[in-house]
């Protein structure tokens, strides 16, 4: 059984999880209506090595500015860390043959 403390925290760690997963859905279908579906499904190799590669090269910078303590000029590393998120839902999705392909 939980004690007041332990309480108050993981609600507030659900809070921020549900503000944290608002914010993606949020971000996910604002590019979607950029990108339209098929960035991903028409991708070389197919949807998932298309993911792949994308995830792939997020991955890599994040690596490289953490590992050289660099300050990122162009889009921030919480950008970079969204993106890797919404690329794995979007991956689920694939998964899952509920990616709009048309």
């Amino acid at each position: 059984m939980m004690n007041d403390t332990q309480l108050k925290r993981e609600v507030h760690l659900e809070t921020h999880m549900s503000n944290t997963v608002y914010e993606l859905s949020e971000l996910l279908l604002s590019k979607h209506r950029d990108y339209g579906p098929k960035n991903i499904s028409l991708a070389p190799g197919g949807a998932l090595n298309g993911l792949r590669v994308r995830m792939h090269d997020k991955l890599a910078r994040i690596n490289n500015l953490v590992d050289n303590k660099a300050d990122p000029q162009h889009e921030s590393m919480e950008d970079s860390f969204k993106d890797m998120a919404n690329y794995a839902i979007i991956g689920l999705l694939v998964l899952r043959g509920q990616w709009d392909n048309e």
